[in-house]
């Protein structure tokens, strides 16, 4: 069949499917989902018989927003909050994941950097961290006490004072998306610099360990929630350099609500983690080994867990949910 007559054909369907989606009527959903299954029909047509026909985009789209209108309207997710931490960010992970990875390779590379610079210039530390900081670091370890600096002002105070403070270098990372992700890539140098020569100004003198069980109480957290932040500044940038077949700025717009609503998702982790170092690490001199190594190691493998292998689950969730929808439909 020539693409004309194909068009000519399902004309009226689409445009009867489009006021199901947009209009203000709901459908439901066992309707909606029956729509969407002729939908995915035609469109798995037109990509075998015109792979280069932008119906193949008019109807991917469709289908995108059909597919999102099914979902929401499920009464299992009731809630606004929960759907959008239970679905909608692992969703948005799983389908960036290429992102996060980037994120965190450029992380890693520029920590390196810090620490390798530091441990060939002895004067890279101070120009990083600042005379003030590593004098006052350097005493507190002269006293036995690495992490003392963290015990410094009221629990309250410090918890406040820190949580906002990475809030701003989250909020910073995001927005700085809008330059094409270059700004988001030098907030993560910056960081990434930071992290190493702080590191290894621990290193060098003896007492990284006590370092490590101490900051990483809370940094984990911190550290990781940082990076996640980084990947939504990179989606903001990616959605104006390649917009692909979409207009610059529709793509931009879609870029922009993705970042921001993964931006939104760090929040309960960098207030965590302003909590864990304004209430915990400040003891961690008194902890055993095993409690400090353990806290580390919980706040690490919940953060992991729902940035990384948790999108996977749902992503697998979901298509297997739509499998089962469109063979009982059928």
């Amino acid at each position: 069949m020539r693409e004309v007559a194909f068009i000519k054909q399902n004309k009226e369907k689409w445009l009867d499917f489009e006021k199901a989606i947009f209009g203000k009527e709901l459908k439901n959903p066992d309707q909606l989902a029956s729509l969407y299954t002729h939908l995915v029909n035609d469109l798995s047509y037109a990509q075998t018989y015109y792979p280069k026909s932008k119906t193949i985009l008019y109807l991917n789209n469709l289908a995108a927003k059909a597919f999102q209108k099914i979902y929401k309207t499920k009464r299992q997710d009731k809630n606004r909050l929960v759907y959008f931490f239970k679905t909608e960010i692992p969703l948005i992970m799983y389908q960036y994941k290429r992102y996060v990875l980037y994120a965190f390779l450029i992380f890693g590379v520029f920590v390196g950097i810090g620490a390798l610079s530091s441990a060939f210039d002895d004067s890279f530390i101070r120009l990083i961290l600042g005379d003030d900081y590593v004098n006052k670091t350097l005493e507190n370890i002269k006293n036995g006490d690495p992490v003392a600096i963290y015990k410094s002002g009221s629990n309250w105070g410090s918890f406040i004072g820190i949580t906002l403070n990475n809030l701003r270098v989250c909020v910073v990372s995001v927005v700085y998306g809008v330059f094409g992700g270059f700004g988001t890539g030098y907030v993560l140098m910056e960081n990434g610099i930071m992290l190493g020569a702080f590191q290894y100004m621990f290193q060098k003198e003896g007492v990284l360990w006590e370092s490590v069980r101490g900051i990483w109480i809370h940094g984990a957290m911190e550290i990781f929630a940082i990076v996640i932040s980084g990947s939504a500044g990179f989606i903001i940038g990616a959605s104006i350099l390649f917009p692909k077949t979409y207009s610059r700025i529709t793509s931009f717009k879609t870029g922009l609500k993705t970042g921001v609503k993964v931006l939104l998702s760090v929040f309960p982790f960098i207030i965590a983690a302003g909590f864990l170092e304004g209430y915990i690490t400040r003891y961690s001199n008194i902890m055993s080994n095993w409690l400090s190594v353990g806290i580390i190691v919980v706040t690490l493998s919940v953060i992991s867990y729902y940035y990384i292998i948790y999108p996977h689950i749902v992503n697998k969730k979901q298509h297997k949910q739509q499998k089962l929808q469109q063979n009982a439909i059928i």
